[in-house]
């Protein structure tokens, strides 16, 4: 197979993921970004590198959005959104920045493959992105020619841009707003 039908393959693959996606949960999501005072994202590994793209796309949307462990990153308060992108929904320290968000009144929202995770238990907001891990038992309900995470990651960034055009439409933004708010010290 060569490296054009291994990328179509791939581009299948997210495809049929997403459409999986639950709309109702992603508009919620939409609708606590819209509405929150301040957004963090966390994740671990790949799905850290999906949430970090997930907040550059949220500050030229204008929102107040931070990176959890940046040098920079701000006090969570009561009140804002924490959303984690994490496929199992249990990585620990994950887990442990979910419930100090939680123990200091902040909302969180979660990404993931399985609801119903220790993350999942603390979130109001619950996004399934329906991929196989090998991190979970049991059996997954669709298969990738891709190790490990990867279909998740990927899909986990479409998704998530997916809630940004969705932020876009219900903040009346544009792309030509958006882009006066990207870094211009490059």
């Amino acid at each position: 197979m060569s490296v054009a039908e291994r990328a179509a393959r791939i581009a299948e693959e997210i495809g049929a993921t997403v459409r999986r996606v639950d709309d109702e949960a992603a508009s919620r999501l939409v609708e606590a970004l819209a509405e929150t005072p301040r957004v963090f994202v966390a994740g671990a590994g790949r799905s850290g590198c999906a949430v970090r793209a997930f907040a550059m796309r949220l500050a030229h949307l204008g929102l107040s959005a931070h990176v959890v462990g940046e040098t920079t990153t701000a006090a969570l308060a009561a009140g804002d959104l924490l959303v984690v992108g994490s496929g199992s929904g249990s990585t620990g320290s994950m887990v442990a920045i979910a419930q100090k968000a939680a123990a200091l009144g902040g909302r969180i929202a979660l990404v993931t493959i399985r609801e119903g995770s220790p993350i999942g238990e603390l979130a109001e907001i619950q996004l399934c992105v329906p991929a196989p891990t090998p991190k979970l038992d049991g059996p997954d309900e669709a298969s990738s020619i891709q190790p490990m995470g990867s279909l998740f990651e990927q899909s986990l960034l479409v998704v998530l841009d997916a809630v940004v055009l969705g932020l876009m439409d219900r903040l009346a933004s544009d792309p030509g707003t958006m882009f006066s708010r990207h870094a211009n010290l490059e």
